[in-house]
């Protein structure tokens, strides 16, 4: 199996990958590059493709969409890959924003947080389709005053589930590992 390797758009992105992929996906060889923020990423993106010299190693991209247009941002990422000569490269896109994926996961939520009243949101309108939450961040906060991006990634990493995750992004990613995996 070769290696994956995630270009990321922050440490927050790391810190989750990093301590869920080896709890889904055992035995996943894995590097995460993280950059600091949409525009390192992306201005990053084609030199660090065409750079990488390791054999057979695979790359997904992976980027917050913060209420952009998703279609139009996964073609600007595709050539960029296609600029760095790897094509081939999966673009995932978190919308709207990582922690969209924790909002799709009310049972992983109330667990990592010791709050089984986080198990009701997934009942509530607004958070039926959590990527289409504009800043789910801004409403983890509500939820939970002291949430924090770093601490929260952490958190969410030991609970989220391949299952029950209303989060289409989410299980998009997780589908794109698999088939990357293989």
């Amino acid at each position: 199996m070769n290696r994956l390797v995630f270009l990321l758009e922050e440490r927050s992105m790391k810190v989750l990958l990093e301590d869920l992929l080896p709890r889904l996906f055992p035995g996943l060889e894995f590097m995460c590059v993280t950059h600091e923020g949409k525009q390192d990423l992306e201005k990053s993106i084609p030199r660090k493709l065409r750079a990488w010299r390791e054999p057979g190693v695979r790359f997904m991209v992976i980027r917050d969409n913060d209420g952009g247009d998703c279609r139009a941002l996964k073609l600007r990422l595709l050539g960029l890959c296609a600029e760095g000569g790897r094509p081939e490269t999966v673009v995932r896109i978190a919308c709207q924003e990582l922690e969209a994926w924790y909002l799709g996961d009310p049972e992983a939520l109330a667990e990592a947080y010791g709050r089984g009243s986080l198990r009701e949101i997934g009942s509530k309108a607004k958070f039926r389709n959590p990527d289409e939450v504009q800043v789910p961040s801004r409403e983890l906060v509500d939820l939970i005053p002291e949430f924090q991006k770093g601490s929260g990634a952490r958190r969410m990493a030991a609970t989220l589930r391949r299952e029950g995750n209303a989060s289409r992004s989410y299980l998009a990613f997780l589908e794109s590992v698999e088939d990357l995996r293989s």
